[in-house]
């Protein structure tokens, strides 16, 4: 039987580029470059459709989970061919989430998810937290989600691992002064749990949407989105400019890394 793989791309935005039609159109250029190289699936960065560093104007920005920017990716997932999994601000009622959401290549939604764990500041004031674990099977690979933040909690990782995902997708919006949590923590996070670990930020500057003290703030963003094996290794990272990164996830490399150092059997019972 041949093995199980699935090719997978991160496209990481300059946080300058402008919300609506702007990423729109970036993102068919990444998503023609994409299928050019056999991709699959294509994860985008936290908050993608919105941006981050926006302040009090995400709550203009949200929309519904099949709201019109969702309808947008929908029909360029079904044109391309390529699943595609973003971040938004997800309104629900006069909720909102920091969300994500996976289309297929058929259009369909493959996976949602609610960041579970907000930190202090912005993102604190505007949404509210979710409450389920993000876990979807599709081409024969287990895959969950986590949003920046969530990703730096071992036990979120762990549960999905103990779940039985192959690959996690995290969606993140990382600061140019944490490098070492691109670089070493979240590198780590996979090979903990002997897991693909799919790493999706921005680079460049986002200036705020919060006026309301008369001035703009700016938000510079590390870039140094990444692909990491179940080993830990980093097959695949970019730098601190826009690039599109592809790398091949085995389910057998998931398979051998996790007999290799069974931690995710040995830690039961802890």
């Amino acid at each position: 039987m041949a093995n199980t793989t699935l090719i997978i791309a991160v496209a990481q935005v300059d946080a300058a580029r402008s919300y609506g039609s702007a990423r729109l159109q970036w993102l068919e250029q990444q998503l023609q470059l994409a299928k050019s190289q056999g991709v699959e699936l294509l994860v985008l960065p936290e908050l993608f459709t919105s941006g981050y560093h926006t302040g009090q104007l995400v709550e203009q920005l949200a929309e519904t989970a099949d709201g019109p920017t969702a309808t947008a990716i929908i029909a360029l997932a079904k044109r391309y061919q390529i699943a595609i999994h973003y971040g938004f601000a997800q309104r629900q009622g006069n909720v909102l989430y920091n969300a994500a959401q996976c289309i297929g290549p058929h259009g369909e939604v493959l996976g949602h998810y609610r960041k579970r764990l907000l930190p202090p500041g912005f993102e604190a004031t505007y949404f509210t937290k979710g409450e389920h674990d993000g876990l979807f099977s599709w081409r024969g690979f287990n895959i969950g989600m986590l949003i920046c933040y969530d990703a730096e909690f071992p036990e979120l990782t762990r549960k999905l691992a103990l779940k039985g995902a192959d690959i996690i997708l995290v969606p993140t919006a990382l600061g140019s002064q944490w490098g070492w949590v691109a670089q070493q923590m979240m590198p780590t996070r996979g090979y903990e749990n002997g897991v693909y670990f799919v790493y999706a930020n921005y680079c460049g500057e986002e200036s705020s949407g919060e006026q309301s003290s008369g001035e703009q703030s700016s938000m510079a963003f590390l870039g140094e989105s990444f692909i990491a094996s179940p080993l830990g290794e980093v097959v695949a990272r970019a730098g601190s400019k826009e690039a599109l990164i592809v790398a091949e996830a085995t389910l057998e490399s998931v398979k051998i890394a996790q007999k290799r150092l069974p931690y995710l059997q040995d830690c039961q019972g802890l």
